[in-house]
């Protein structure tokens, strides 16, 4: 997946969390829409690695096509 791709994609996973949230505004989400946010969250965290992944190794001068998608656990885990 190149940047533009990664970009797109995180556009419209931003858009359906926002979309998901303002729906239920005053009101408690169902556990399946509680759900399907987190695994927005970790879906975007997975891309937001994948684009700074891409940054580091173009700044480096290596090729950013070498990153790689890192699993939901190993992103989660940065925020400890």
């Amino acid at each position: 997946m190149d940047d533009t791709e990664l970009h797109h994609r995180i556009d419209e996973l931003v858009t359906e969390e926002h979309e998901l949230e303002r729906a239920h505004v005053g009101q408690g989400l169902s556990d399946s829409e509680k759900a399907r946010l987190e695994e927005l969250g970790v879906q975007l965290d997975r891309y937001w690695d994948l684009l700074r992944q891409r940054d580091a190794r173009r700044n480096a001068g290596y090729d950013p096509d070498g990153a790689q998608e890192r699993s939901g656990d190993t992103v989660e885990g940065y925020r400890q």
